[in-house]
């Protein structure tokens, strides 16, 4: 009856064990699709933008707002998919750049806002740090002459 007890025991962790092992295995794969989804989306925004050819000034500056409020947006909600995001959408306007000479006619708009991945995106810090003051308080000692 004890080794009855003692295999069902064993078996119950086992499976715990692989039931655990997989989740953590698809957590990894969720995760990896994110960042692939979000580099293929910078991709085909950064196409999408470097070949946009607006109407009207005031629709050019509601597409360039929308787009910067996604960014915006995409920030506050998951900062490891904006990472890779804009990893992917720097690389995606910086080979653009090597061979968008006189034939490319992009307005000020786009230029304006491509400025942000080649110099600020950069700039940015990683971590930021936090300052904090410590004290340490010592002992006092005093010394006195005592008349008897």
């Amino acid at each position: 009856m004890k080794s009855i007890k003692t295999l069902a025991l064993i078996a119950t962790i086992g499976f715990s064990f692989l039931a655990s092992a997989q989740e953590t295995k698809t957590e990894n794969e969720a995760k990896i699709d994110k960042e692939s989804y979000y580099q293929k989306r910078a991709l085909e925004d950064a196409k999408y933008e470097q070949q946009f050819n607006a109407e009207s000034k005031t629709e050019e500056e509601a597409f360039w707002k929308d787009q910067k409020q996604y960014e915006k947006d995409l920030k506050k909600r998951d900062r490891k998919a904006y990472r890779a995001y804009m990893k992917e959408k720097k690389s995606a306007y910086a080979s653009h750049y090597e061979h968008c000479d006189h034939h490319c006619h992009h307005s000020d708009y786009y230029y304006h806002h491509a400025s942000f991945y080649y110099y600020r995106y950069d700039s940015y810090p990683r971590r930021r740090s936090i300052n904090t003051n410590v004290n340490i308080r010592t002992p006092r000692v005093r010394l006195g002459i005592g008349i008897l």
